[in-house]
C-alpha cells in the first residue's frame, strides 16, 4: 500500500466537504440491480450505519441489496433497526453485478465477505472518508471532509433522489454521532451539523442513539478499562495503556471493544496522543496486537497507523501489529513519540 499525496493534502483541510458521488459511481448504482455492499472488519458505529443505510437507499431504488461483514455486530449496534438483515462471510454469493465497499480504507480491511478469486471480476465501487484511504476500487469516492461515511451518505440519496426515510436517518445518525463522539471532534462543521439536522427532522432520535451508543457500556468493558489504567504509562505528552490476552478473556468482553478506553485516555489534560493495545491470538497461533490512536487537534496519528499497516484519520486511527505485547508497544510508541516531536518542531518552524 502507498499512501495517497492527493487524500493527505485534502485531509489536512478537513471539515471542507465538497466532493460529490462520481457520476460513474451513479450510473454503476442505477444500472446495477443485485449488489453487494460491504464494510471493514470490527464495524464500528459509522460502518454498520452507512451498511444499514446503502440498503434501505437501494431497496428504496428498487434494488436488490445483500448487506455483509466478516465480523458480527456487536451488542453495541444491536438496537439498530435492520442489523439482522446482515450476513457473514459463509452466505456470501459469488455473483453480483455491483460490490459496494463502505467507509473502508484498504481492500485487506474488508475480510473474507470480499474473496479476490471469485469477485475480482465483479465493478468495486468504494464510499470513504479516510484520508489513508489507497484508492483500490473500480470507482472511488472519498471525501476526507466529511465527518463520517454516513455523512456523504445524505449526499448520495440526494443526488438519487431517494427520500430519507426515517429509517435511513436513523442509521445515518447513528454513524454520525459515533464518528464525531456526539459532534466533539475538531472535524465537526457546519456542514456535519446541517447533515444531522437533516437526520433528526427525517425521524432519527439523537437521544436514543447516543443513550444506546457512546452513554452505554458493560460493567465487564469497566472492568477490562480497570486493567488497563492500572497499568498507564505516560511520557512527553504520550499516554498509553497495554490489555492482555488474558484479562481481555477474563473480563468477558467482546473482542475489539477495548477502543473507547483511549477516547478516555486523550482525554487528560498533559497529554496530546493516547494508545491503548490489546493482545490476541490467531487461529494459528500467531500473537497480534491491536493498537488503537487517539489525538488531540495538530497530530495525525494515522500517519503511524499507516506506517504500520493500518489506517484512519489524523485524530482517530489504528492497526493491528504481529509481534509481542512488549515488543510491539514499545515500537509504536517510540513512533508517536516521533509524531509529536515532528509535529512541534513543524509548528515551531
Amino acid at each position: 500500500m502507498t499512501l495517497n499525496a492527493s487524500l493527505l493534502k485534502q485531509g489536512a483541510a478537513c471539515g471542507q466537504e465538497g466532493v460529490p458521488p462520481p457520476p460513474l459511481l451513479l450510473s454503476l448504482l442505477e444500472s446495477s440491480h443485485h449488489i453487494l455492499c460491504v464494510s471493514h472488519v470490527n464495524p464500528d458505529g459509522d460502518a454498520v450505519g452507512s451498511l444499514l443505510a446503502l440498503g434501505s437507499i437501494l431497496r428504496a431504488q428498487g434494488k436488490r441489496p445483500t448487506l455483509a461483514l466478516q465480523d458480527e455486530v456487536t451488542s453495541e449496534f444491536q438496537f439498530m433497526p435492520g442489523v439482522e438483515k446482515i450476513i457473514g462471510p459463509a452466505e456470501v454469493a459469488h455473483s453480483y453485478d455491483l460490490i459496494v465497499c463502505l467507509d473502508t480504507s484498504s481492500i485487506d480491511r474488508i475480510g473474507t465477505v470480499y474473496k479476490p478469486e471469485i469477485h475480482n471480476q465483479i465493478p468495486l465501487v468504494v464510499i470513504d472518508h479516510h484520508v489513508t484511504n489507497t484508492l483500490f476500487g473500480t470507482e472511488n469516492w472519498v471525501d476526507t471532509g466529511c465527518a463520517a461515511t454516513c455523512q456523504m451518505l445524505v449526499h448520495l440519496a440526494d443526488a438519487l433522489s431517494a427520500p430519507l426515510s426515517e429509517e435511513t436517518a436513523f442509521a445515518l445518525l447513528t454513524g454520525l454521532v459515533t464518528d464525531t463522539l456526539c459532534f466533539r471532534t475538531a472535524n465537526t462543521d457546519t456542514n456535519v451539523l446541517q447533515a444531522a439536522l437533516r437526520l433528526a427532522n427525517a425521524g432519527a432520535r439523537l437521544e436514543y442513539i447516543v443513550r444506546n451508543t457512546l452513554d452505554s457500556r458493560s460493567f465487564s468493558l469497566v472492568r477490562l478499562w480497570g486493567v488497563g489504567l492500572a497499568n498507564v504509562q505516560m511520557e512527553d505528552g504520550i499516554i498509553w495503556a497495554t490489555l492482555n490476552a488474558e484479562s481481555r478473556q477474563r473480563s468477558g468482553v467482546e473482542p475489539h471493544q477495548s477502543d473507547g478506553l483511549a477516547n478516555f485516555l486523550v482525554t487528560v489534560r498533559e497529554a496530546d496522543i493516547s494508545a491503548t493495545f490489546a493482545q490476541r491470538f490467531a487461529k494459528n497461533g500467531q500473537e497480534l496486537i491491536e493498537c488503537s490512536f487517539r489525538a488531540k487537534p495538530g497530530f495525525n496519528v494515522s500517519q503511524v497507523a499507516f506506517s504500520f499497516g493500518g489506517g484512519g484519520h489524523p485524530p482517530a486511527a489504528g492497526c493491528t501489529v504481529s509481534g509481542t505485547l512488549q515488543e510491539v508497544s514499545a515500537r509504536v510508541v517510540a513512533a508517536l513519540h516521533e509524531l509529536r516531536r515532528q509535529s512541534i518542531d513543524g509548528d515551531c518552524g
